[in-house]
């Protein structure tokens, strides 16, 4: 089952992923939201619309802007709203 490591912590397990260029987006409720702070941060995609970005903090270490989700896809990419992908050094064990 895929999921999502940093620091030693997991930040997300499912094995309900979606595969979209390369990245694994979690669903919602399969993030530990204990992790994750909101961002202000926001990147837009040609495709998939306006994604949001949220920063990592695991035991007082911070991954600033590590995970992105589309709170509002456009329509190509509806399977994947509201879904969560990493990177910056998030490592996600398939």
């Amino acid at each position: 089952m895929p999921r999502a490591v940093w620091n030693g912590a997991v930040l997300a397990e499912s094995d309900r992923c979606e595969i979209v260029e390369g990245n694994y987006y979690f669903p919602p409720d399969a993030i530990h939201a204990e992790y994750f702070k909101p961002s202000d941060t926001h990147t837009t995609c040609p495709w998939k619309g306006i994604a949001s970005y949220y920063t990592i903090e695991v035991d007082g270490q911070v991954n600033q802007d590590a995970a992105w989700y589309y709170p509002q896809t456009k329509d190509a990419a509806k399977k994947i709203e509201g879904y969560v992908a990493f990177w910056r050094g998030v490592k996600v064990e398939a």
